[in-house]
């Protein structure tokens, strides 16, 4: 496996949060509402260009644009998930906003997320625990593939939804009861968005609108994004240590910067406080310490299908 200095820690394994001063620290923790208005900006603008390409041009480059767009739409998962770690922007108010806003184009509800994701941090790798591995990792060519391809995805997101608007919290213990009404309020509120864009749309004389603009662009992009994460934490130790329970890829700028920088995930793993701005420069102080830093997510892909039945 390509790694990049993967060395045995300088700290004791109990001790992993305490590699990084406290200066250190708070330098890195400063958030900022121009970093996060730019990179939500530019993001919005490539799937402005793409999505204009993709509806008004022909041919090949009519199915690069559509390329382009899909990995673009299904990233929006990634500005939904700094924003419910607040660490998106500088203000509380704006990632709440801009955090539901990019779950609604990538299908992630961000009041539930929050909550589900929590938990994720909390019990990193720890089977019972951790509510991402209530979905089975891959363990044979069929699974990995199944997963890659993004169909379950859309199943549990589907059904996910709509429980949850119909109020239906049975099994999801990650949700704390004062939660419940405000989770099932904002689903309920996203699946009448769609609805509304999808009936507008129609008396438009667009029926096919949300398909062709969301529906469809999603489908062909969250194959890259399973791609993407599947390395997160594939492969890693199932314990609760952050220096190996967790990836980080070095890959390239694009992909970093659609994915908000989450590449660098061992590091975020290891400070959630840490906004995406400044992951590169918390890499180049905790590089030394992790278990796990590969080189490109083609490297990682093939090394888990390596290992597979």
């Amino acid at each position: 496996m390509l790694t990049d200095s993967v060395q045995s820690p300088k700290v004791l394994v109990s001790q992993p949060h305490k590699i990084l001063t406290v200066d250190t620290l708070k330098a890195l923790n400063t958030r900022s509402n121009a970093a996060g208005f730019v990179r939500f900006s530019v993001h919005l603008a490539v799937l402005g260009v793409s999505g204009f390409m993709w509806g008004n041009t022909s041919g090949w480059l009519k199915l690069a644009a559509l390329l382009v767009y899909g990995i673009g739409l299904a990233t929006m998962f990634c500005p939904t998930h700094e924003c419910i770690h607040r660490t998106a922007f500088a203000n509380a108010k704006v990632n709440n906003v801009v955090g539901w806003w990019a779950g609604l184009l990538s299908f992630y509800n961000s009041t539930f997320y929050r909550y589900y994701h929590k938990w994720h941090h909390r019990y990193t790798q720890i089977a019972g625990k951790d509510p991402e591995l209530d979905d089975p990792k891959p363990e044979n060519w069929t699974q990995y593939l199944w997963r890659i391809s993004g169909i379950p995805w859309w199943r549990d997101k589907v059904l996910g939804h709509v429980k949850m608007a119909l109020g239906n919290v049975e099994d999801c213990y990650y949700l704390p009861e004062s939660s419940h009404a405000d989770v099932i309020r904002s689903t309920r509120l996203q699946l009448g968005t769609y609805a509304a864009i999808g009936l507008a749309a129609a008396a438009l004389g667009h029926p096919w609108f949300i398909v062709t603009y969301w529906l469809l662009p999603l489908a062909v992009g969250q194959p890259f994004l399973r791609f993407f994460l599947i390395a997160e934490h594939t492969g890693c130790s199932d314990d609760s240590n952050p220096l190996t329970n967790t990836r980080t890829t070095l890959t390239l700028w694009p992909v970093r910067f659609l994915m908000w920088n989450m590449p660098y995930h061992a590091e975020h793993h290891m400070y959630p406080s840490i906004p995406f701005h400044a992951l590169p420069s918390a890499h180049q102080n905790l590089k030394e310490y992790l278990g796990q830093v590969d080189l490109g997510y083609v490297q990682v892909n093939r090394d888990i299908v390596a290992g597979l039945r």
